[in-house]
């Protein structure tokens, strides 16, 4: 029976959890934040509590990782920990909305900014939105090393153009124009700010976990999954941290709170018209790439899904001479493209059930706990640092988002709820067939 072949480095893995985790976010979410709290000190104090909350997810799921190894990753740990259930449900949501609404909504804005040089109308935007999902597809079929250059190259593009507008900022900008010297607990902030700007940063933050997913394809899983999070999460935390350092270098506060497209802005105020140009291609870039990796990822979950029983049992076949889970990244790209062709948007879609990302979120991190104690003496060639603090401090996050959800946007999070109900009678019907 043909397996999954065991390609990727754990340089490839870090470039994916960096590249799962910048996609359009960081171009677009400081404009909310600086709206929701515009105090230069807090804006820094929020993105440096987010890193943290994601290098608390990773060192814990750190541990997941290097004791359960397998493809599939987070619907491994829930599984295990929880039982089929849990699991399923994770990929149900993931399958249904999560990452084919993530993709179809990232190939809409890749072709979006690259509108920006070619003019599209509508149809032909969707139409490049398409054959872009058409392309990542033939790409990540064709090989977990090919797919794995792809997150490599992109990232790297990405990371380049980022640390343009880092380098543009500090070098050209003004710190003239922010005031760090707030005090983090100004007596004008309303805590209900820094919860709204919480969820841009958290939403930023995400992906890092998309490493799990393929740990199944590491040439050392056990060893690599682990520390290409952590890698990752630190320095996409620098990375955001000096990023947003450099808007306010560009623009004062309130300009940063005011604009609708911040980086050609702030780019703009010194380099001129030619910042739109500079920007749309580097968020073109980041997009696409961002949408090769989700497409190279998590067909993984659903690959695992069937081989316990609870799915298709086609999704479970692996290519007799790529080594990929082809009709799992087939199936996975072909929902991407109904939602693309019938609802053309997706981020009213995406916010019903971003929320329940981070129930399983806090459901993962918490089967450390139940590990310890059902396997002490399993073999764990990475232990979570600061155990249980760090593992505590995350899933504290995590439900404070949840319940936030629950109260800022109750009918999202019902929506999310339901969507998730749905997900019963199909998993009793599998596991009854099963």
């Amino acid at each position: 029976m043909p397996q999954l072949k065991k390609e990727l480095s754990r340089f490839d893995l870090t470039m994916i959890a960096i590249g799962s985790m910048i996609g359009s976010g960081i171009f677009l979410t400081p404009s909310i934040i600086a709206r929701a709290i515009p105090f230069p000190s807090l804006i820094i104090f929020v993105w440096l509590i987010g890193g943290i909350q994601a290098l608390c997810g990773a060192l814990t799921f750190a541990e997941l990782g290097s004791m359960i190894p397998g493809a599939g990753g987070v619907y491994v740990y829930l599984s295990e920990g929880y039982g089929k259930l849990a699991g399923f449900l994770y990929g149900w949501a993931y399958f249904l909305v999560v990452n084919t609404g993530g993709i179809a909504a990232l190939s809409v804005a890749f072709a979006s900014y690259l509108g920006y040089f070619f003019r599209f109308t509508p149809f032909e935007i969707k139409f490049v939105a398409v054959s872009g999902i058409f392309i990542l597809t033939l790409i990540n079929v064709f090989g977990v090393k090919i797919g794995g250059i792809f997150s490599d190259l992109f990232t790297i593009l990405k990371l380049i153009g980022i640390f343009g507008v880092i380098l543009i900022g500090f070098l050209l900008g003004s710190s003239h124009l922010t005031n760090f010297s707030i005090s983090i607990f100004n007596k004008e902030t309303e805590w209900s700010g820094i919860a709204l700007a919480m969820v841009g940063v958290l939403w930023s933050y995400g992906g890092w976990q998309h490493a799990t997913y393929i740990s199944g394809e590491a040439k050392d899983p056990k060893h690599d999954v682990p520390i290409a999070m952590i890698i990752a999460t630190a320095a996409v935390t620098a990375i955001y941290i000096a990023i947003n350092i450099a808007y306010m270098f560009l623009l004062p506060v309130n300009a940063i709170s005011a604009s609708s497209s911040l980086a050609a802005d702030a780019v703009r105020t010194v380099i001129g018209p030619a910042a739109g140009a500079l920007i749309a291609l580097a968020i073109f870039i980041s997009t696409f790439g961002t949408a090769g990796i989700y497409t190279l990822t998590a067909p993984r979950i659903y690959f695992a899904m069937a081989n316990d029983g609870i799915f298709f049992n086609q999704i479970s076949r692996i290519h007799p001479k790529f080594k990929t889970p082809y009709n799992a990244i087939i199936l996975q790209s072909t929902w991407a493209i109904i939602l693309i062709l019938f609802w053309g948007t997706f981020e009213n879609l995406i916010s019903y059930v971003v929320f329940t990302d981070w129930i399983f979120f806090a459901l993962t991190a918490a089967t450390i706990f139940i590990f310890r104690k059902k396997l002490p003496n399993a073999k764990r060639e990475y232990k979570t640092s600061g155990y249980p603090l760090t593992p505590l401090f995350f899933i504290a996050v995590a439900v404070w988002f949840v319940i936030n959800t629950l109260i800022e946007k109750p009918e999202q999070a019902i929506a999310g709820i339901i969507m998730l109900a749905l997900g019963l009678p199909v998993y009793f019907y599998w596991n009854k067939k099963r």
